[in-house]
């Protein structure tokens, strides 16, 4: 018998990790971008990482869309951004309240972000109520700063202590 979704959602509060912003554009559909949680390299050679999008994500059907999309870390000084693109705000409030421009694959960049991977969908499985995205890292961009985090239901940064 599995866990119930409480002791689940309980548990993982206690997982530290960094914020991130996944964005993506089609002629359909525009630019759409979310707040994402589930976030994590795949492999090195060649250089894949994973997402968890909620099949009800308009972000997703963008990302069907076009089979492209970037991961933006987020800085210490971007939880304005993580709340922005985690809901209320539509797409287009969302877009003109960051700081972005266009990627050379295609893909909106958030220029604020301490890194921004380039992505190129290679296998989308369903789990449960979302998908699990596995992409290509097609151009990464690294950029100074210090990572935001999120640890039990509140965001964190790090301390030198």
């Amino acid at each position: 018998m599995a866990t119930s979704a409480d002791d689940f959602k309980q548990a993982l509060q206690l997982w530290a990790s960094g914020v991130a912003i996944v964005t993506t554009q089609s002629e359909q559909y525009g630019v759409r971008g979310m707040t994402v949680t589930a976030f994590s390299s795949v492999s090195a050679q060649p250089p894949q990482i994973l997402v968890c999008i909620n099949q009800s994500a308009d972000t997703g059907e963008n990302i069907n869309a076009s089979g492209l999309f970037a991961v933006n870390i987020l800085n210490a000084n971007q939880q304005d951004d993580s709340n922005n693109f985690s809901g209320g705000n539509n797409q287009e409030q969302r877009f003109a309240n960051a700081h972005w421009e266009m990627g050379q694959f295609g893909t909106p960049l958030l220029t604020d972000s301490i890194m921004s991977l380039e992505c190129k969908v290679v296998e989308k499985v369903a789990a449960g109520t979302h998908w699990v995205i596995i992409a290509e890292v097609q151009a990464a961009i690294s950029r100074t700063g210090e990572p935001l985090l999120y640890y039990r239901g509140a965001y964190r940064q790090l301390n030198d202590a």
